[in-house]
């Protein structure tokens, strides 16, 4: 039995006036990665920025482990709950420096060559200047800072949006690599049903801000996931 890591419930989320988030309830297994999908504006990333409590939600509930994280000290759970962003941002002078921003920050041993090495990355690379590196190869950096954490969620936002297709299947094959060494339990959000299909053990549709349903990939691209997939594509 694969137990429950996140759990949200009634999840609502309104900012100017708006109600972003409207009513979702989710759970996220331990240990396996859910994709997290819908059209533009369903509140994929504003779900994932409630999680990691770079927002708060305006009611509703989350919780990690059982644990509800509204009462949790904001660091832990940000060690515990890591994120990267659809755009690598990496600060520091060295490509080092910006693996071992965080884990500094926190007080955290970290190995930059090692690190490197977990994300496919020669560690030569540790003295450049992140600039110099491509774009693919920053994003796999900005994975790396978020390993140096040691989280035990790894909450990724579109992070092959903006990759060419070769850096984009290589982020996908690191992603299922650290999920099957290490265990990491990720959430994963993409637009792309291909690579949800490639990449997700489980599938949870939000639309509208609201949390539509949740299917195992298999299922979710079956009979059983023909509305939702149909819904994403426009053609209801």
């Amino acid at each position: 039995m694969v137990n429950t890591k996140i759990r949200v419930r009634g999840l609502r989320y309104a900012v100017g006036g708006a109600e972003i988030l409207k009513g979702v309830d989710a759970e996220v297994p331990d240990g396996k990665i859910t994709a997290l999908v819908g059209l533009s504006g369903a509140g994929k990333s504003t779900l994932l920025r409630a999680v990691n409590r770079l927002i708060e939600p305006t009611a509703g509930e989350i919780f990690l482990d059982g644990q509800p994280t509204d009462g949790m000290d904001l660091l832990r759970l940000r060690r515990r709950v890591g994120m990267v962003f659809q755009l690598p941002a990496l600060f520091g002078r060295s490509v080092e420096e910006a693996i071992l921003y965080g884990a500094r920050l926190a007080g955290l041993p970290a190995d930059a060559a090692r690190l490197l090495e977990l994300v496919g990355l020669d560690r030569s690379l540790a003295s450049r200047e992140p600039e110099t590196l491509s774009v693919g190869q920053q994003q796999r950096v900005s994975i790396a800072r978020a390993l140096a954490l040691e989280p035990e969620v790894l909450l990724m936002d579109e992070p092959t949006s903006a990759l060419d297709e070769a850096a984009r299947r290589r982020v996908e094959d690191l992603a299922r690599g650290l999920n099957a060494r290490l265990g990491l339990t990720m959430v994963f959000v993409s637009h792309d049903l291909a690579q949800v299909e490639r990449v997700a053990d489980r599938v949870i549709l939000l639309a509208e801000g609201m949390s539509v349903g949740a299917w195992g990939r298999d299922d979710f691209f079956s009979g059983a996931g023909e509305g939702a997939r149909r819904l994403l594509s426009g053609k209801l």
